[in-house]
């Protein structure tokens, strides 16, 4: 592959970047970032990219208002330094649960943005596993929706499992859930569950068939994981076996999700690397699956214009 492009990392995932660099054989362009004593931030390209198609990895991590203000400036930077495109790539796309409005007078913060990103200066954005399909609409740039199902596959395959049943824990999980479980030859089951309030959800009932089924209930991304606990206690009052996995693409983590995930008795929670997961916030029985392969050859596609349709699964 022609190496007529450069790679950069924000501040938020530097492994990963590394990561994607190593499958890619390449090394990961120089960049300084810095932050004054004000907190502003402050980027400069240490190489030329003049002419070159550029790409910068920038996930969404803790700090994701820092995350996304740095991005700015470095794509600001790299169009300044006359970059011939500027693809961002956001495994994690931050603001994404807030995609339509649900309330009176409430901002629509995922096209906010989306707005933001293009008006920088974005030529392409690679994600995975959007909050929203639609959030897909928001950019008049390409979209590039990667999924993190096949590593979910490939993991659950080998492991076997017998009386499997794959729970979404709510109809908008339900199209991702029912593509895994076929691959998986497992039946599907969905949570009823209503928000009374942000971070708090109620499951009020089960759709589907899990007595006596080891369960895998699969999620885009836990945040104060407050619905995972909460459809575990339902799934158990209907019957399902003591083996329970749950996974998720985006494992946000926060509040108090590691003593929910540490004291639900889950056999294992399978997670990925788009967002950093430092050691204190990891625990016995978690598992990290890399997206390092799935993204450089993503980058690769790009490069080499080939399609990349059959990742998107």
């Amino acid at each position: 592959m022609e190496k007529s492009f450069r790679l950069f990392s924000g501040s938020s995932h530097p492994e990963l970047t590394q990561a994607i660099a190593k499958d890619l054989r390449m090394d990961v362009s120089p960049i300084l970032l810095s932050q004054f004593s004000c907190n502003e931030r402050y980027a400069r390209i240490e190489e030329t990219v003049r002419g070159h198609d550029v790409f910068v990895v920038q996930t969404a991590g803790p700090n994701v208002n820092d995350d996304f203000m740095e991005l700015f400036i470095i794509m600001d930077s790299l169009r300044r330094s006359s970059a011939s495109s500027v693809n961002v790539i956001m495994p994690h796309f931050g603001y994404a649960r807030q995609d339509k409005k649900s309330a009176p007078r409430e901002p629509i913060t995922a096209r906010l943005m989306a707005d933001l990103l293009s008006r920088v200066g974005l030529d392409r954005l690679i994600t995975l596993d959007l909050h929203a399909d639609q959030i897909q609409g928001f950019f008049d740039e390409p979209v590039d929706h990667l999924t993190a199902m096949p590593l979910f596959i490939k993991y659950f395959s080998e492991k076997n499992l017998k009386d499997l049943v794959v729970v979404s824990p709510d109809t908008g999980r339900a199209k991702f859930s029912k593509k895994l479980g076929d691959k998986l030859g497992a039946e599907l089951a969905i949570l009823h569950k209503t928000r009374p309030n942000h971070n708090v959800a109620e499951v009020v009932n089960i759709v589907g068939d899990v007595a006596g089924k080891t369960v895998l209930l699969v999620d885009d991304m836990i945040d104060t994981a407050g619905s995972i606990t909460a459809g575990l206690d339902t799934l158990r009052k209907f019957g399902c076996n003591d083996e329970i996995y749950v996974a998720c693409t985006h494992p946000v983590f926060s509040g108090p999700a590691i003593e929910r995930l540490s004291n639900a008795g889950i056999t294992e929670v399978v997670t990925t690397d788009t967002i950093p997961l430092p050691p204190e916030k990891q625990f016995p029985g978690l598992k990290i699956l890399s997206t390092a392969p799935l993204l450089a050859e993503a980058i690769r596609r790009n490069v080499e214009r080939r399609s990349i349709s059959s990742l998107f699964f």
